[in-house]
């Protein structure tokens, strides 16, 4: 088999003719637009709307980014349509605040239907058979996915892979934690996810990236550059090099690869140098980010990593408990009481870091037990 192609495109600025020729260039090498896209066809683009936050703090595709891509495929002669099942808010509200609405209306691309769903039998599955999909999805002939690179408390990275888990509308995401709370098959559930939805082509905001204590509450960290391929898997195989990180510690690269999606391994690069920062803040760690492995309920208590809310910074929101998918919730505030900082029950605790994803006020982190520290040390 040939090897994926990436486009590794140097675009240090947000400037909107910067950009433009960036994307341009970057399709360009991969052989046009016209190889991905035909005159006619219906496209969806994908972006990454976590939660609704303004483009600065890079937790969100930048506007720039999904524009440029929206005129190259325009002028391809598709009929664009766009949108996101968000984490947390609506598509109109996150897009809104993120700078895509008032973009999307000035290029005449119409908002798709990311709150409805259909169910969508997946025979060829390896782990998953069917999902329900967003009828924006199932009503478009292909979708091109417009991720951010950013740190990831569950999966380490997120980027290309995981931007397709926007295509489930709603709560049903919330589901997939509660059925699948160890992070390796969560990750074969979002490759199966895209080996059915198969992106046609992916554009990863890697100009303003982000560490730290992402996907919501890092450190915007400037990387200046665009990664555009037709690999979902080569892209964030890049993406992990970019962060200094080993793609074979995150389960979509990995899962990824084995199931076929595409190919972490063996990936020609076209264009620029392929940036990489020694100092990324992101977790090396080669233990389980949920604690697989760990057999017994209490081993788990004692050393797998778990959510810590830092009460300095905590606001009494209640967003954690919102978003908490376990009934009961493993995360309450004390005695009913929202006056007070919420509290985890760690033996409820599945480690899905919806918790930590969610927070507004970056008052959550992920942290290891001491002797599971030690432990790992030895």
């Amino acid at each position: 088999m040939s090897p994926a192609r990436v486009a590794v495109v140097a675009c240090d600025t947000y400037e909107p003719a910067v950009v433009d020729a960036a994307v341009g260039r970057a399709i360009g090498l991969l052989g046009g637009a016209e190889r991905f896209v035909s005159a006619g066809e219906r496209i969806v683009l994908k972006p990454n709307l976590l939660v609704a936050s303004t483009p600065e703090k890079a937790v969100t595709t930048h506007p720039s980014v999904f524009a440029a891509v929206a005129r190259v495929l325009a002028e391809a002669g598709t009929m664009l349509t766009w949108g996101d099942s968000p984490g947390f808010g609506s598509t109109a509200g996150v897009g809104k605040r993120a700078g895509l609405v008032a973009e999307a209306a000035r290029l005449g691309v119409r908002t798709a239907d990311f709150s409805h769903g259909r169910e969508v039998p997946f025979p060829e599955g390896a782990l998953i058979k069917r999902f329900t999909l967003a009828e924006g999805v199932l009503e478009a002939d292909g979708l091109v996915s417009l991720p951010k690179l950013k740190t990831h408390a569950l999966t380490r990275m997120t980027g290309a892979v995981k931007n397709q888990f926007g295509c489930i509308p709603g709560m049903l995401k919330g589901e997939f934690h509660t059925r699948m709370p160890d992070v390796d098959r969560f990750s074969q559930m979002l490759v199966d996810l895209n080996r059915l939805i198969a992106p046609r082509l992916v554009v990863m905001d890697a100009v303003v990236a982000m560490e730290g204590n992402g996907p919501r509450g890092g450190d915007p960290r400037h990387v200046g550059v665009l990664l555009v391929s037709d690999d979902p898997v080569a892209v964030d195989a890049l993406g992990c090099r970019i962060m200094n990180l080993d793609p074979a510690l995150v389960g979509t690269v990995s899962w990824g690869e084995r199931l076929g999606l595409g190919s972490a391994s063996d990936i020609e690069i076209l264009g620029d140098e392929l940036p990489i920062f020694a100092d990324y803040v992101v977790n090396r760690s080669a233990g389980s980010t949920t604690g697989g492995g760990i057999g017994s309920p209490l081993g788990k208590r004692l050393l797998a990593p778990r959510p810590f809310i830092v009460s300095e910074r905590c606001t009494q929101c209640g967003t954690c408990v919102l978003v908490c998918p376990m009934e009961p919730k493993a995360v309450t505030f004390p005695g009913g009481d929202r006056s007070h900082t919420p509290e985890h029950d760690y033996g409820l605790c599945i480690r899905c870091y919806c918790c930590q994803e969610m927070c507004p006020e970056r008052a959550i982190e992920v942290k290891t037990p001491l002797l599971g520290r030690l432990i790992r040390r030895t």
